[in-house]
């Protein structure tokens, strides 16, 4: 752009010399300004001075000058003599010339005018030229960014789809496992249309030890049709806003058909009493409930109901008690031996979450913290009747670092924390003694989780998140092992 205005300003500076030197070069090449004035002294003309030109015969001539009585001057002058043809023939040269000036002022006035106006155009072109081209630079820019953002989450989705691969292949051997089933029960099927044309010609005691065989093989198959490897996590469900910023709540997995009752504690430490709602209706839309009083107040958000009675741990201690709800008594106390408690290996929110009870497909366990393990999480299976340990997993998580967890399928799930940004990143498998670091999203939505636990026969994790109370549905990989049936 700076090239074209360069040379319209040299065309400008050269009009100017040439106008320049016409108006300085013209009149002295036509004799105008030749003429001299000589002032005399005194302040009045002399008599004997005239105001001479330098050719007396091209101009008017004053050889003398006096003054009248009444002061004013007289003066002789002589008009030009001869030569008049000649005066005017350069007066007319003259008269050409200035008009040929005035033409050519004109003309460059008007050039002048149209080069100022194209100069402007020229100007207001190199503005639009520099905005399309930053316009330009800048939709390059954001073509080249929008495919780095494409290629980023392209990335992330094979590196979420990579751990199903070998989920698929084991899927490929389900099928088949699943073909052979198909296939005993036409052979059975086909055995029993025979005998019933052929009586007495089979052997029944195989018959039945051959049926009851498929029968329980196919048990076996479907409740590890109920197990699955954890892979998504819903949005979460507001199912109700009350009570303080800490707590917890439940329904029993092993509640009878049709029983729905809920069960609520408000804080998490100091506070014996919990409510029973006679169902999920009841409990969103209405304050109906009954009173049940602890004999001691627990400790953390933790508890847990299971199979009619409720399992806490004792406020201040390593005690856990099974208090049922249909006797209103203590049916079983046992201190939880090398566990940390008040406040010595929580979780990161605090709360004397040192023992954490939940249940999942496979019963009732406990998760918190010991010395003996440097202060990372232990899992222990225990008996649901006597507390007793059953067995006990060491892992390598602290447990302080840890924002919440539950277990599903005999898997424990950790997440990375409790406020803002939350996903599930650590599993540790009971099943085959491994951890492995994940990556499943979990909508922290209140910004605050206290309690998260997952409950078997809903298939959901029911979570007190800053005074609400949340449900979010569960996506479990089912797989069939062969070699364990």
């Amino acid at each position: 752009m700076s090239v074209p205005l360069l040379k319209i300003g040299v065309v400008l500076s050269t009009m100017a010399m040439i106008t320049n030197w016409m108006s300085q070069t013209l009149p002295s090449l036509v004799g105008l300004n030749t003429t001299k004035l000589t002032a005399a002294q005194g302040g009045y003309p002399d008599r004997s001075t005239g105001v001479l030109p330098a050719n007396p015969e091209e101009s008017w001539q004053v050889y003398s000058s006096a003054q009248d009585s009444e002061g004013r001057c007289v003066c002789t002058v002589v008009a030009p003599q001869q030569s008049m043809c000649s005066r005017d023939a350069r007066t007319k040269q003259l008269r050409q010339l200035l008009e040929k000036v005035q033409n050519m002022t004109q003309s460059i006035q008007v050039l002048d005018q149209r080069t100022q106006r194209d100069l402007q155009y020229v100007e207001k072109m190199e503005v639009q030229l520099r905005g399309l081209e930053t316009k330009f630079r800048q939709v390059e820019e954001n073509h080249k960014q929008n495919i780095a953002k494409q290629y980023k989450a392209i990335k992330a989705k094979m590196e979420e789809l990579r751990p199903l691969i070998p989920v698929l292949e084991e899927y490929k051997a389900d099928a088949k496992l699943v073909l052979q089933f198909k296939e005993e029960v036409q052979n059975l099927t086909s055995v029993l249309s025979e005998l019933q044309e052929e009586m007495g010609a089979y052997d029944y005691e195989e018959l039945h030890n051959r049926v009851s065989n498929l029968e329980e093989r196919l048990r076996a198959c479907m409740q590890k049709l109920a197990c699955g490897k954890l892979t998504g996590i819903s949005d979460p469900i507001t199912i109700k806003t009350s009570g303080s910023r800490f707590g917890s709540w439940m329904t029993d997995p092993l509640a009878p058909e049709g029983d729905t009752r809920v069960w609520y504690m408000d804080g998490y430490h100091n506070n014996r009493f919990v409510r029973e709602y006679k169902s999920m209706q009841d409990f969103m839309t209405s304050d109906n409930f009954t009173s049940h009083r602890l004999p001691h107040p627990w400790s953390g958000t933790g508890q847990v109901v299971y199979n009619g009675s409720i399992y806490f741990n004792k406020f201040q201690s390593h005690v856990i008690i099974k208090f049922d709800f249909r006797t209103s008594s203590i049916s079983k106390a046992r201190q939880l031996d090398y566990a940390g408690f008040n406040n010595a290996y929580h979780y990161a929110w605090g709360g004397h979450s040192d023992i954490d009870l939940m249940v999942d497909e496979g019963g009732l366990w406990a998760v918190y913290a010991t010395n003996q393990n440097a202060g990372n999480i232990v899992i222990s299976k225990l008996n649901p009747n006597t507390l007793q340990i059953i067995k006990s997993w060491t892992t390598n998580h602290p447990k302080r670092s840890a924002g919440e967890s539950f277990m599903i399928c005999g898997t424990l799930y950790v997440t990375n924390g409790y406020s803002g940004g939350t996903k599930v990143y650590y599993a540790y498998s009971t099943n085959s003694s491994t951890y492995e670091y994940i990556d499943i999203a979990f909508q922290n939505k209140y910004s605050h989780i206290s309690m998260l636990d997952y409950n078997p026969r809903d298939r959901a994790l029911y979570a007190w998140n800053n005074g609400h109370q949340v449900l979010y549905n569960v996506t479990l990989f089912h797989v069939i092992r062969s070699e364990e049936l």
